[in-house]
């Protein structure tokens, strides 16, 4: 008792197993312990779009981006700051921002 169990998707992963499974991404990569990828847009309203829909699905997780965005761009970086690094959750948060981009 007293131990408190961390979910298997919230567990910090190592380098090795970031770096084994960073290929299954498009464009993502590992920039200062986090997962990162820039997104560029025609417009805007685009790229606010896509931020809407992304802060959608990453509210239903309850797992949220840390993201920058100037016009047509939107940068994302991605870690669990419960668990100290990244994380299973952050690649599946990351797989289903790239999914928003498929017609």
């Amino acid at each position: 008792m007293g131990e408190r169990t961390v979910s298997n998707t919230r567990k910090k992963m190592s380098e090795s197993e970031i770096a084994a499974k960073l290929p299954t991404l498009n464009a993502w990569t590992l920039n200062h312990g986090k997962l990162h990828r820039d997104f560029q847009f025609a417009d805007f309203v685009e790229a606010f779009g896509f931020m809407t829909r992304a802060a959608l699905i990453a509210e239903s997780m309850n797992h949220h981006p840390e993201w920058f965005n100037v016009w047509n761009k939107v940068s994302v970086d991605l870690n669990t700051h419960d668990a100290g690094g990244v994380t299973e959750m952050d690649f599946t948060l990351a797989a289903k921002m790239d999914a928003l981009l498929k017609p």
